[in-house]
């Protein structure tokens, strides 16, 4: 039997130390953001899933504001990644549903913040490894 330890960080500081689990991600973005109307899954499937979503959405949004913050305050790059960041906490705040729009969103959202991230990693590869 395998056991599993939840830790309190309400600050963030051991998610900052941990990388992205970037694949698993994707793989389920990808997959979501595939689906051609309703595939006929549960509700509660799809909350399941919507939740996954949310917390990558959050942990991907954290190494965007990082990357951001190394930047220049007048960087235009700056001021983008802050508008998709704001957006993206936004569209988070909507209450989860356990529906196939609703894990679509939070599915667009993760592909947002990553296409920023990697753009702001273009930018400074340094500050965002």
């Amino acid at each position: 039997m395998s056991r599993t330890t939840v830790l309190y960080d309400p600050d963030g500081h051991i998610e900052a130390e941990l990388p992205l689990d970037r694949t698993t991600h994707q793989c389920l973005v990808k997959a979501v953001l595939a689906w051609k109307g309703d595939p006929g899954l549960q509700a509660a499937d799809y909350h399941q899933i919507a939740l996954q979503l949310t917390g990558a959405a959050r942990s991907v949004a954290t190494d965007v504001r990082r990357a951001a913050d190394r930047l220049p305050e007048r960087r235009a790059a700056r001021a983008l990644a802050e508008y998709v960041l704001d957006d993206a906490d936004r569209r988070l705040a909507s209450p989860l549903e356990g529906t196939a729009r609703c894990a679509q969103e939070r599915a667009r959202i993760v592909r947002a913040l990553y296409e920023r991230f990697d753009r702001l990693a273009e930018l400074a590869p340094a500050a965002t490894s």
